[in-house]
């Protein structure tokens, strides 16, 4: 498993890397519509259609969504994004009642919408992240890395308080504390490096911690909707990785809400 994780992740990290920086417009755009399509159609089985059939009109009903924002627009709006920002907020209602509120979303019709708030939103978080140039793309990405790097090893060392033990036994409050650490470095980092000044500064560390919060949102959403259906991974698309979901979780929850508050830097 670990060689087959290793050479995945040779062919990958690149591919995805070149496009993520030295795409810009519409073919950026494009780039990541196609990360999200693929976990769109993940996402079909999520919400309990297994049928090939159905997971690929999922995806192709989650395309005519996009070429709709893209041509009318509204991929450069900021309602995409709040709409994500609110769907996030019932996210953590029904990852807090867990699962005893399972039956207000539970129906495959719901977890389809619930697709929606989440996966449509980030798409449009990253297109206006690359707007805003490819420095600030890059601090979303190495925020989530710092968060699960920091959350991963402060857990396996000072781990005792569990987070979400009905959905993730593995996170505790302690790793998400190692994460908050991580990101205040890397957002230290930022400041002075585009010298931003106090004002400026601080205002990037509330969205920092506000950000890598909701980061977590991001992973614990996925492993609720697997725990219900019973599976490990969204998919093997990934050899020795999983899905595509399983690597962007938490960014489905981090690029828009980052897009949201850092357009206010």
């Amino acid at each position: 498993m670990l060689k087959q994780r290793i050479i995945t992740a040779l062919w990958l990290a690149p591919l995805v890397l070149l496009g993520l920086f030295w795409l810009d417009g519409g073919a950026f755009a494009l780039f990541t519509a196609v990360i999200v399509l693929l976990a769109s159609w993940e996402w079909v089985n999520l919400a309990g259609l297994e049928a090939q059939r159905q997971r690929l009109l999922g995806a192709a009903g989650m395309a005519l969504l996009m070429l709709l924002l893209w041509f009318s627009g509204a991929v450069h709006s900021a309602w995409p994004l709040w709409l994500g920002a609110l769907g996030w907020l019932a996210n953590l209602y029904w990852i807090i009642h867990y699962p005893d509120k399972g039956a207000q979303w539970q129906a495959s019709s719901r977890r389809l919408a619930m697709g929606l708030w989440v996966l449509l939103p980030c798409w449009v978080g990253f297109v206006a992240l690359r707007d805003s140039g490819a420095v600030w793309l890059l601090f979303v990405l190495l925020l989530v890395w710092c968060a699960d790097t920091g959350a991963y090893f402060a857990g396996r060392a000072f781990g005792r308080r569990k987070l979400a033990p009905r959905v993730s036994p593995g996170k505790s409050w302690e790793g998400v504390a190692g994460g908050l650490v991580a990101t205040t470095l890397l957002a230290l980092v930022f400041v002075f490096w585009q010298s931003l000044g106090l004002g400026l500064g601080l205002a990037l560390l509330v969205i920092t911690w506000l950000v890598t919060l909701i980061s977590v949102l991001g992973d614990l959403l996925e492993s609720m909707l697997k725990r219900h259906r019973g599976i490990k991974d969204s998919s093997a698309l990934l050899p020795g990785h999983g899905g595509v979901l399983d690597r962007i979780d938490s960014l489905t929850a981090a690029v828009p809400w980052f897009a949201l508050l850092g357009g206010w830097l």
